[in-house]
């Protein structure tokens, strides 16, 4: 079934008769992962290790902070898990797919909204020549700065395939997993991205001060390959901030049957390239297409295309581009041509 389901953990967490948890991923998405769905029974525990999601982020001073700093930050997550299901209900239904120019310039606005609510003081939409994306800055007096990455975009739908309606963001009962809430973008990307911004509002309303600045980027055209990204990050203001950023952080969706949730530190992303090997432009191939037979006597640009090819990556593919090393003749035959790069998504 092409559904999807929010944990209502962490900072969306609540009484054990009233949990949300993740069961399945849209059928346009990656499969399932029965590790995401958590156990009634360990719900509570999952709540006192999330409780500080926004400050939780391999930072030092916060890994020995005062007992009463988060137990304050608990109560609040408790207190406005209602506000908190509600606002990512709000973003739900607020269709937003790029693939189909639909609801973007409302979803870009209702995020912006968001991100001021959750107490960044600039938050300004950066225009582009596809979907706008997203800067703002929450100056909190710290020392370091982490950077953040979001999406407002989700994927394209099939209502026949859901056994809720996709943009009712319903919540409903289901037989071994209690109440769930089910809805176009609750696992990527609203879902872990709004119980972020939750986990801000609970240290906020707890009188208590982050530990880092944060610098936010957004896009709303992840699911279609982020055509136009480079040029948010790449605007000269956006860029100074990014540059004083520890790191990027992304939100996922990462509780497991035991409660346990995994933090993301890093991630990899794609690269799309195209490589050209032309002998004439080298010099000392064939200046037209030739029979292979004559590889005896006039070089190959198609074994040398292979050739760089295998200088990209290790055996074990880890190797960047940045490795790609010319030929012993110290000239390389191939060019890289319309090469792009983009974050890796859900």
């Amino acid at each position: 079934m092409a559904n999807d389901f929010v944990p209502r953990t962490g900072a969306l967490n609540s009484s054990e008769s009233n949990t949300i948890k993740e069961k399945e991923r849209a059928s346009t998405e990656r499969p399932f992962d029965p590790s995401q769905v958590l156990s009634p029974a360990s719900r509570r525990a999952f709540l006192q290790g999330a409780a500080a999601t926004a400050a939780a982020l391999a930072l030092p001073s916060w890994s020995h902070a005062d007992t009463n700093d988060i137990n304050a930050i608990r109560t609040e997550i408790e207190k406005r898990h209602g506000e908190s299901v509600q606002r990512l209900q709000e973003w739900i239904r607020q269709p937003s797919i790029a693939a189909e120019n639909r609801g973007m310039s409302e979803g870009c606005e209702l995020a912006m909204r968001m991100l001021r609510d959750a107490g960044f003081g600039q938050v300004t939409k950066v225009p582009t020549d596809g979907q706008p994306g997203i800067f703002a800055t929450l100056d909190a007096g710290a020392p370091r700065t982490l950077g953040l990455y979001f999406m407002y975009d989700v994927k394209q739908v099939d209502p026949s395939e859901w056994s809720s309606p996709p943009w009712d963001a319903a919540i409903v009962d289901r037989p071994g997993l209690g109440k769930v809430l089910i809805g176009r973008g609750a696992v990527n990307q609203k879902g872990p991205e709004a119980t972020f911004l939750a986990a801000l509002h609970a240290i906020r309303w707890a009188g208590r001060k982050l530990p880092v600045n944060f610098v936010f980027v957004a896009e709303g055209e992840e699911e279609i390959g982020s055509p136009h990204f480079p040029q948010v990050v790449h605007r000269p203001e956006v860029l100074a901030a990014l540059k004083k950023c520890s790191g990027i952080f992304m939100p996922f969706a990462s509780q497991g049957l035991d409660g346990q949730v995994s933090i993301f530190l890093g991630a990899k992303g794609v690269v799309e390239l195209e490589l050209i090997s032309s002998g004439e432009r080298w010099g000392r191939g064939p200046r037209k297409d030739i029979h292979s037979s004559n590889k005896a006597r006039v070089d190959s640009p198609a074994w040398h295309l292979v050739e760089a090819l295998s200088t990209l990556v290790s055996p074990t593919a880890t190797i960047p581009l940045s490795k790609v090393s010319p030929t012993k003749s110290g000239r390389s035959p191939t060019s890289i041509k319309n090469c792009s790069t983009r974050p890796l998504g859900a």
